[in-house]
């Protein structure tokens, strides 16, 4: 039986920023088409959270039956390691998907509904990440999923939910989130990448190889921090996002100098902290920027 604190490290918090970061950007881009709306905001983070966590439970329970996670550098993983019942984890992750499906109706239901279909298909993307019987996080696409689902949909979803319009704002911030938690997946494959390959778990990592995979890892970075300066065409306050820089050096430090195993453990949290100050940065200096 496994301890809270075990189930709290195998929902693992680390991807938090992953959801919290594109729907504080989201809420940003639709101040700046002055369509804020708080309720909103916070039923959409709701919907955000849940799905990382179901995403991380699901993705626990389909490598943990696979043999995947039985040799692994990472976190502690539950069915991997034996400390949850693969039955349980399969319960948690069902609950958590349940919890963001009903916080999205209700979204949907008091925006827009065509957006019901667009989150049955990130439910549908949460299970086949690793589950089904051809996962596409085995066939390297995970980063490309990542991307749309935890940069393009999050943030152009939360703004369309509230100004009921989307701009070019709101698509440049879109393309910096997808870029860096995208980022935060290749530095988690990056250190996978002995097991990975061993296990027959094909990602883009395994694909590119460990140098291209660090030169990726760094110009996902780039692209966000490029995209910084070109918000600030809207309004130079957006270059408060570049207060985010030193953690995204320090995040990329590891991955610069070659290191391996767990010490890239740290990327993953530093590349997280990096998403929440940019978008803290860039959302507030939007809604700053319009009073």
């Amino acid at each position: 039986m496994a301890s809270f604190a075990q189930w709290v490290e195998g929902a693992r918090p680390r991807t938090l920023p992953n959801a919290i970061a594109p729907v504080i950007a989201g809420t940003g881009a639709a101040a700046w088409l002055h369509g804020l709306c708080w309720w909103k905001a916070l039923l959409a983070m709701v919907v955000a959270v849940a799905m990382i966590v179901g995403v991380n439970y699901a993705n626990d329970y389909s490598d943990g039956i696979r043999g995947t996670d039985d040799v692994r550098a990472g976190p502690l993983r539950l069915v991997g390691s034996k400390v949850a019942t693969p039955r349980s984890v399969l319960t948690a992750a069902v609950i958590s998907l349940v919890i963001a499906a009903v916080s999205g109706l209700a979204l949907a239901w008091f925006s827009a509904p065509w957006l019901i279909v667009v989150g049955g298909l990130c439910i549908a993307g949460a299970w086949l990440y690793t589950g089904g019987s051809k996962p596409y996080g085995y066939l390297g696409l995970g980063e490309v999923a990542v991307f749309v689902f935890f940069g393009l949909v999050a943030v152009l979803g939360t703004q369309y939910t509230q100004a009921l319009r989307i701009d070019w704002v709101g698509a440049a911030m879109a393309v910096a989130m997808g870029a860096m938690s995208s980022a935060v997946l290749v530095a988690n494959n990056l250190r996978d990448i002995p097991t990975d390959k061993e296990s027959g778990k094909i990602t883009l990592a395994v694909r590119l190889g460990d140098a291209r995979t660090r030169l990726l890892y760094q110009g996902l970075l780039a692209v966000a921090f490029a995209l910084t300066l070109v918000l600030a065409f809207a309004t130079p306050w957006a270059a408060v996002g570049l207060v985010a820089l030193p953690l995204a050096l320090r995040a990329a430090g590891p991955v610069r100098k070659g290191l391996g195993g767990k010490e890239l453990i740290p990327v993953l949290r530093d590349t997280g902290l990096t998403m929440l100050v940019w978008s803290i940065a860039v959302a507030a200096s939007l809604a700053i920027s319009v009073r």
